[in-house]
Formats: C-alpha cells, sequence, structure tokens
C-alpha cells in the first residue's frame, strides 16, 4: 500500500475538525477519489497497538468541540470495513478491550509495508476508541485542510476587447464558472481577451494576454516566407513541408528567369503559381498564375507586397472536391517554449469539384481555393449539423474516413505535430526580439499566450503541406444564414462551437493563474532520431477540484515534450540571443554599427584577413540590402533577419570545409565560449515570457537551447532612463482588425 492512503488518513483527520470549526460543509467541499483498481489494501496488513484490525470500524462523523454530541456521532458511525479506507476521508477507531479501557492511553496505527506509524492518543467513548493523530501531524497538516475548506476565488477575465470570439469566450468562462467583466475593470483582471492585437489595450501591467507583441508582424506572408527560408537553408531535408516562395516585387526577376529555365528544359511542363497578397485575409486578393507575365506587380503608383508559392496541384480529395484543415495551435509561452495542439480542427471543402488547374479554369475560385470565406458564397456551400457532412467538417470526422480506407492515421497525425513544431521553431526568434522590445525585463508588463490557426492541406501522398498561419483565427460560432429574401440573421454553427469552445474553455484552463503548474512532460531516454514518428500515447491531464465536472484537455502538449527530437533546430533562436544581447538600449529592435563591431570584437572574430573596416563594409551593404526589402521600416540599423544574413556570411568565411549547418553551429559555440569566458560579465537583458518564474529557472531554462550561453555585457542603465525610452518607443500603430 503507498504512502498516500496514510497521508489521506491524516489531510481527512484534520481537515474535518479544522471544518467544522469553520462551519464548512466537509461531504461538498472535499472531492473524493477512488485509489487505482489494482491497489486494495488488505486488512490483513494494518494492526493497531497489535491487535488484529479485522474488527476495526471507521466512524464518518467528525468530532467537533462539544463532547457532548460524541455519543450521538458514534451511533451513526458508518460502520464500513478497514478496507473502505483509501476511499473515505474517515476516523479510524477500533472496538474497546480490557486493556484499552483508559484515557490518555498511547495507541499506534501501523501500516505495515509503509513503514508509516500514527501515534496518538486514544480517547475512550462507549464501546470504541478513536485513533487521533499526534499534535504535529495535526499542525503539519492543518494548513492543507484550511486551503481545501477555503472556497477558491474565481479567476477574473475582461473580454471588453474580444470582439468576434465573444460568443465563444462567453460559453466557455460560463463552464468554467469564472467571472467576466465585459466592459473591463479598474482593478487588475487575470486574464484579458484581446480580439485582434496585444495593443488593444497598452496599459496592462499585469495578468496574462492571448496576444503576443509582434505575432501580426511575424505571421505575415512575407515574414512567415523568410522565416521558413532561413530554416530551410540550414535544414532542407526538414523543411520541405513549405511550398518553394518567392517575394513580389523583390524578387520578380529571380522568379521569372527560374520559370523561364523550367520551360526551356522541359516544354511539356507548365507549373501552375497561386499569389497571395502581404496582408490578405480570408482569401482576398488572391489569383493563380502560369507566367510571370500575368502577375498583377502594381496597385496604382505602389508596389504590390506579395508571396508568389508552387500551387499543389495533387492534393487528396473526398467527394472529388479539395479540402484543407483549420488546426488551432496554442503557444502557451516563449520561454520555456510551450506548444500545444488541440487534437480536433475543422475541415473547409472546396464547393465545386477539383480538376487540375489549366488556363480555362485559373479563375475558378471555387474549386481551387479552399478558404471558408470566398465558399461560403457558393450556392453549393452547405451549412451541416452533422461533424461529418457539409462543407465543413470536423478532423476527426475526415480522418476516421481516411482511416477506412486503410490509411495510417498515427503517420498522418505525427506529420502534422512535427510540421506545427518546426513552424513555430522558426518564428520563435523574431517573436523574441518583439516581446522584449514592448516588454523589456524588468518592467511591468503582462505574460502572453496566444491561439494561432494553422492551414493545412493533405497531398495525394498524404503529405501535409502548411499553406499559411493565422494570427488571428476566426473563432466565430454562428454563420450569417439569408432567413427571407434579403435578410440575413446569425444563426448557430453546431460544428465551429463544438470544436471552438473546447479550444478557447481549455486555453483558459492552462492559463488558469491557481493553477499548479505541471511538471514538463521529458522524452523518453535518448530521444528520438531525426525523421522518427512521434509516439501519440494517451495522455493523462491531472485537474483541479472544480474541473470534476470538464471533460479532458482537448490540447495536447507537443514541446517541451518532444524537445529531444526538435531540439537541434533551434540555432536560429540561439543567433537571436546574441543579438537580442548587443541590441543596448532597450526597446530597440535593429543593431547599430557600433553594437555590431562590439559583437565582432566581444567574439573575437575579426583577424588580419577579416578586418574591421571589413566588418563595416559587411554591414553597410546588408543593411543596404535589407532595408530596400522592407520599405515601410522607419527604424535605421540592422534586424535580426539582416544579423541572421551576417552570422551565416562570418560562418561561412571561418569554416569553410563544413556544410552550412554545421558552419553555423560551430560559429555560435565559439561566439558562446568568448562570452562564457568573460569575467565578471552581466546579462544585459533576458528574455523571457514567463515573467512569473524566478530569475535562476529562466538562466536554468535558456540552458535548454544556448547550454553554453550565460550573461553578456556591461551594467544596464538606470531603470528611469530605460523606462522613459521605452516610453518613447512606443509599439507600432495596430494594423486592421482582420481575422482569418
Amino acid at each position: 500500500m503507498s504512502d498516500h492512503y496514510v497521508k489521506n488518513v491524516e489531510q481527512m483527520r484534520s481537515f474535518g475538525e479544522d471544518a467544522e470549526k469553520e462551519g464548512v460543509d466537509i461531504e461538498e467541499q472535499v472531492p473524493v477519489s477512488s485509489p487505482p483498481a489494482s491497489v486494495s489494501p488488505d486488512p490483513s496488513s494494518i494492526t493497531i497497538a497489535g491487535r488484529d484490525a479485522s474488527n476495526t470500524s471507521i466512524t464518518c462523523k467528525h468530532r467537533g468541540k462539544s463532547r457532548s454530541k460524541q455519543g450521538k456521532d458514534d451511533k451513526n458511525s458508518c460502520g464500513k470495513r478497514i478496507s473502505d479506507l483509501s476511499l473515505q476521508g474517515c476516523v479510524v477507531s477500533a472496538p474497546v478491550g480490557k486493556n484499552l479501557n483508559r484515557p490518555g492511553h498511547e495507541r499506534t496505527l501501523h501500516i505495515q509495508g509503509t513503514g508509516k506509524i500514527l501515534q496518538g492518543k486514544s480517547e475512550t467513548n462507549g464501546n470504541y476508541v478513536t485513533i487521533h493523530p499526534s499534535k504535529n501531524i495535526q499542525e503539519a497538516h492543518r494548513e492543507d485542510g484550511f486551503k481545501l475548506a477555503k472556497k477558491r476565488r474565481p479567476v477574473t477575465v475582461d473580454t471588453a476587447k474580444a470582439k468576434t470570439s465573444l460568443e465563444a469566450l462567453k460559453l466557455s468562462i460560463k463552464q468554467l464558472k469564472w467571472k467576466e467583466f465585459p466592459l473591463g475593470r479598474r482593478a487588475a483582471c487575470d486574464i484579458y481577451w484581446h480580439g485582434v492585437s496585444f495593443h488593444d489595450n497598452e496599459n496592462i501591467i499585469s495578468g496574462q494576454v492571448n496576444k503576443f507583441p509582434g505575432m501580426i508582424e511575424m505571421l505575415r506572408k512575407i515574414n512567415l516566407s523568410r522565416a521558413v527560408r532561413t530554416m530551410q537553408e540550414l535544414f532542407p531535408e526538414e523543411y520541405d513541408f513549405y511550398p518553394r516562395s518567392w517575394i513580389l516585387p523583390e524578387e520578380y526577376q529571380q522568379f521569372s528567369t527560374q520559370i523561364r529555365m523550367v520551360k526551356e528544359n522541359d516544354a511539356t511542363v507548365s507549373p501552375t503559381f497561386i499569389v497571395k497578397p502581404d496582408g490578405g485575409s480570408q482569401g482576398d486578393g488572391i489569383y493563380l498564375v502560369r507566367d510571370p507575365s500575368d502577375l498583377k506587380l502594381m496597385s496604382g503608383s505602389l508596389a504590390k507586397q506579395a508571396v508568389v508559392q508552387e500551387y499543389i496541384q495533387k492534393p487528396l480529395l473526398i467527394d472529388k472536391l479539395k479540402f484543407d484543415i483549420r488546426l488551432y495551435v496554442l503557444i502557451k509561452s516563449l520561454e520555456p517554449l510551450e506548444i500545444y495542439i488541440a487534437k480536433e480542427g475543422l475541415t473547409r471543402f472546396c464547393t465545386e469539384p477539383y480538376q487540375e488547374p489549366s488556363q480555362k479554369n485559373l479563375t475558378h475560385v471555387f474549386m481551387h481555393l479552399t478558404n471558408y470565406s470566398l465558399n461560403v458564397h457558393s450556392g453549393n456551400f452547405v451549412h451541416s449539423d452533422s461533424q461529418s457532412t457539409g462543407s465543413k467538417r470536423t478532423l476527426s470526422s475526415v480522418l476516421y474516413r481516411l482511416a477506412a480506407k486503410g490509411v495510417d492515421i498515427k503517420k498522418v497525425w505525427s506529420d502534422i505535430i512535427a510540421l506545427v513544431i518546426k513552424t513555430v521553431i522558426a518564428v520563435v526568434p523574431e517573436l523574441k526580439v518583439y516581446y522584449q522590445a514592448d516588454i523589456p525585463p524588468g518592467k511591468p508588463g503582462p505574460t502572453c499566450f496566444q491561439i494561432l490557426g494553422f492551414d493545412i492541406l493533405l497531398m495525394k501522398n498524404l503529405k501535409p503541406v502548411l499553406l499559411e498561419v493565422n494570427s488571428n483565427p476566426s473563432m466565430r460560432i454562428e454563420h450569417e444564414q439569408e432567413v427571407a429574401p434579403g435578410v440575413f440573421e446569425y444563426v448557430p454553427s453546431p460544428v465551429d462551437e463544438e470544436v471552438k469552445v473546447s479550444v478557447i474553455r481549455d486555453t483558459l484552463r492552462l492559463m488558469d493563474p491557481g493553477h499548479k503548474k505541471p511538471s514538463i512532460s521529458q522524452p523518453r531516454v535518448g530521444g528520438f532520431e531525426h525523421g522518427e514518428e512521434i509516439p501519440m500515447e494517451a495522455e493523462s491531464q491531472e485537474r483541479s477540484p472544480d474541473e470534476g465536472v470538464l471533460p479532458s484537455l482537448c490540447l495536447k502538449q507537443v514541446y517541451p515534450k518532444y524537445t529531444k527530437q526538435f531540439n537541434y533546430l533551434r540555432l536560429v533562436e540561439r543567433i537571436a540571443t546574441l543579438f537580442i544581447r548587443f541590441l543596448g538600449v532597450k526597446g530597440n529592435m535593429r543593431l547599430g554599427p557600433t553594437a555590431f563591431r562590439t559583437f565582432i570584437r566581444t567574439c573575437k572574430l575579426s583577424n588580419s584577413n577579416f578586418t574591421m573596416a571589413s566588418v563595416d563594409i559587411l554591414y553597410i551593404d546588408i543593411t543596404r540590402r535589407w532595408s530596400g526589402a522592407i520599405p515601410e521600416s522607419k527604424e535605421a540599423g540592422m534586424g535580426l533577419q539582416a544579423f541572421v544574413e551576417a552570422f551565416f556570411y562570418l560562418a561561412g568565411r571561418r569554416f569553410k570545409s563544413l556544410v552550412m549547418r554545421e558552419q553555423v553551429a560551430s560559429l555560435l559555440e565559439m561566439c558562446e565560449a568568448q562570452l562564457e569566458s568573460q569575467p565578471g560579465v552581466e546579462d544585459r537583458r533576458s528574455v523571457s515570457c514567463s515573467r512569473a518564474l524566478p530569475r535562476a529557472v529562466k538562466t536554468q531554462t535558456l540552458g535548454l537551447t544556448n547550454p553554453h550561453l550565460n550573461s553578456p555585457a556591461p551594467l544596464r542603465r538606470a531603470a528611469s532612463q530605460d523606462y522613459r525610452l521605452h516610453q518613447r518607443l512606443k509599439p507600432r500603430t495596430l494594423r486592421a482588425n482582420v481575422e482569418n
């Protein structure tokens, strides 16, 4: 028998005494938990002062202040055998014999096999003696008793900025029995739910916000493509799930040249490309082309910022229709990186039978584009109350249908998990730069979390392809329907409600500030080999007493659970850590020429073949090129992406004989070793999205990704000066209210 049962008896007894003093109804406040079926206390293994416990009974009533009530209480004893000890929080009593009928007699309860002995004074009461724990044990568990007896304060949620996710959020809060503030309040709330941007309310200095600063910018199509492209340079085989992409207008000539060469080599090949506006949403502005001359590069006098990608011509079809998967992913924190994936998602179907693209059908959006906001206007769109029919279905219904045809669903799901983790790893470096600019370490600010919408297409060979990632996925649980000619109303959408309410509710449960942080799941010893399938084992989820009636979490942790399989991909994140260390002024996001020279000197990267004059030329060339590539940028200096390019160049110069990935890893180790070896170096800045963690924990978690990297740099500037600078460097203006 485990120590759990002994502890349970002690805790429940002390709780009963304390709770009765407080006037608490014990049966209502203490949830009864059943032990594992395999554990059953043996009556023969429990002895009281050497006496066989087979005649021992359990008194279910707890003793109060008045001793006159004892007789009545004891008459109501449940009389259950000691084998029920594990199920009840009752006081153990034994029949009083000749030698036990003495007040104040010391008795012991010894549970064999555990080494546990409950000692205390026995008190006679009719024909029974009650064994009370000693004073020390009572005091040890008194605090736990008060915690259980005291009703927990409901979590407060500010929903004033929730916008279109409001209905699903209200249902979630109601299910959790939390407290909603639809108009906000002066006092701080535990959680703030913003509809679009982190900056919907800039006055939050505590609590948790459901947006990360910079997430909107980072997941725009151009920035996402650049981030994934950087990872493709280092790990081409790992990041082959993202179609080849070109950024317009800056890479128009490169795109045209490559397409012309393909056609010259094989005249029968006529690839199709899909063009996506950088800031587009809901399918707006997307079109297909087969020739570079068909690109629409200008909008009036302005060049259109867009991404052109290879079009997937052989998608998996169901009912002869093309479809995509909308998967919801929770980024719980950046440091340490925590990723959860919803076990249930949506599938959005086209409304016209699919044909491979040709010059005749390129404009048939209902055939080629899966966007719900487009297909809902088709006359063939089917709103269904069933999860397995209609133009919008649950992901599980599609997977079950594929499984019935013999498809290895575990392999498909494993590949999707790998795609999600790799994509998040690609965007995290720049997200950390944005975070430290908006919420500098040591300054008041909230912690952040965010739900993302991953749009994934399955190819005919069942390989998942990433289409895009939405920073503001639509969480609306109703759809617009024409109930009379010209009259539209919003009516409930059962499929949306089933999926989205669960995602929001369980996200709130994970972010519950009163919930004990679960221990981080560790991967198996030795980790995984690259490319090995992720095991899809069942998970058990701890629940708080308040969540007894709620279903198990629909969100599955995938990182750091699979740390050892994917941690080797986080090279760019280590480069970003170096970049942040040399930024200098808090709130800044660009490296000046002096800071870049300091980085080169500190890491001892210059020599007779690469002088400081060469360093300056490198800085000017790369910075000038990137400032032209990002025309809307108003800040001068070297951004993270430009710094990564410079770092790759330096790695190639120093380690010419190695492949690119090993070049970068070797230079990182060299820089980190130089910084670690410098005496008296202090941490200039510490990037953390989990501000509640103590400093020691932050340093330890950083070691996961950069084991050699401790803290850099000169002393920090005065706190007051930093705050004034931060106020001047307030975040950029908010972008349009866009949901995808």
